[in-house]
């Protein structure tokens, strides 16, 4: 079986003397969490922001016009051209922590950021762990296509409990940053690296390493269908270092105490569902029980009650879904959703007609949004570390929103040319 292989490559970035090796100003959360608003903010704050470069178009669900990524791939030019962004001369990888306090405490997740050797999910090198959809492609496509680059990083997950990559990076990380930048209480801190025995150190380590999607899906498939498109337009295959044969990575360590899996809650927003008549529809699959040792917990936006609940019939999953891995039938949001929302919800309460549900990201947002519409929240637990490899290496695909790493990695931080 083929490995996954990292390469340096002539990143484009910010020119951080320029900057004054603080990038707060130009950095953007990932595209997929902004919409019109948040670019017109960031974009007061300083219009060399690159989200003009990487969201030309609201909403990126779906392609837009080709103008919207003409302007972009212009824009890139132009601020290369007067020194705003800068290629590399000669291949270089990135150091890439970010500093920042969850629930009182401190943490600092490392990372690399490199170009990683496209492969096809289905040869096991990386791995997904959840859907892709149409729109978000072609948008993230389009834009590729225009700019000739990668704008924004996947996040990939790797096995290191031993954590060799970071024993190579040490002596790197040690000494000042090249450039650092705050952005939503995050301080992101970057070291470039072009010394040959340290990249050579690092792509040792990584040696025999598979490679987790954690976020950006879209964009690695992105990257396949680009790869593709170019091969067929050229009419012949790419030579082994072309770089459209590499994509965009921040790798971090599953083992890494600042990589953080957090839950996200569900929300039924249907004034027809009530607290009360979950816990009713959900009998056959849980059971009430003390806090400590809930599964979920139903919060009811109009009385402020919470229900704590045990799932009590897993045997069922596997039932439901012989075809499942084993790991499948483990997860939790399988099980709420699979049965609990789809069979005794949907199928038995509802008469075939899926409830609407809202995706908040922490604990506070979905009860504010249950209290101001009188809905019900149900709070569920974060997916674990091991569940996502689990299911990852049986070739498994997770339910939608099983998964929120905490902190998003910035954009803005690198560019990968892809010519």
């Amino acid at each position: 079986m083929r490995l996954a292989e990292i390469r340096p490559f002539h990143a484009i970035r910010y020119d951080f003397e320029r900057l004054n090796r603080d990038l707060s100003a130009v950095l953007a959360p990932p595209y997929d969490i902004l919409d019109q608003a948040d670019k017109d903010r960031l974009l007061a704050g300083s219009d060399r922001n690159v989200v003009k470069l990487d969201l030309p178009h609201v909403p990126p669900g779906d392609e837009g016009p080709a103008e919207a990524y003409r302007g972009s791939a212009d824009d890139l030019q132009a601020w290369i051209a007067d020194g705003t962004l800068v290629r590399e001369a000669e291949p270089v990888l990135f150091a890439y922590h970010q500093a920042f306090d969850y629930a009182g405490q401190e943490f600092v997740r490392r990372s690399l950021i490199a170009a990683v050797e496209l492969h096809p999910f289905e040869d096991g090198v990386v791995l997904p762990h959840e859907h892709v959809f149409s729109g978000p492609k072609a948008d993230r496509l389009a834009l590729m296509k225009a700019t000739r680059c990668a704008l924004s990083p996947i996040l990939g997950l790797i096995d290191d409990p031993e954590d060799r990559i970071g024993g190579a990076l040490a002596d790197v990380v040690s000494a000042k940053p090249d450039a650092t930048g705050t952005l939503d209480g995050v301080e992101n801190r970057v070291w470039r690296i072009a010394d040959p025995s340290v990249i050579g150190a690092v792509q040792e380590a990584m040696a025999g390493k598979l490679i987790y999607i954690a976020d950006g899906h879209h964009r690695y498939g992105t990257a396949l269908n680009y790869r593709d498109e170019l091969t067929t337009e050229l009419g012949h295959d790419l030579a082994p270092d072309h770089p459209a044969r590499f994509c965009l990575f921040v790798l971090a360590s599953m083992d890494d105490p600042g990589c953080l899996v957090l839950p996200t809650h569900r929300v039924f927003t249907d004034s027809a569902i009530t607290a009360r008549g979950l816990v009713d529809a959900w009998s056959a699959g849980c059971n009430s029980c003390a806090p400590a040792e809930a599964d979920i917990g139903v919060y009811d936006g109009q009385t402020g009650e919470t229900l704590s609940l045990a799932f009590s019939n897993r045997s069922r999953l596997a039932e439901l879904e012989p075809e499942r891995s084993e790991a499948w039938c483990g997860l939790d949001l399988a099980y709420l959703h699979r049965y609990l929302i789809d069979e005794l919800l949907t199928v038995n309460v509802l008469n075939g007609k899926p409830p609407a549900i809202t995706y908040p990201k922490s604990d506070e947002q979905a009860r504010k949004l249950a209290d101001s519409v009188g809905a019900v929240a149900v709070f569920v637990k974060a997916t674990p570390m091991e569940h996502l490899r689990a299911v990852c290496e049986a070739g498994d695909l997770m339910p939608h929103k099983s998964t929120y790493f905490y902190p998003k990695v910035a954009t803005g931080l690198v560019i990968q040319p892809l010519e």
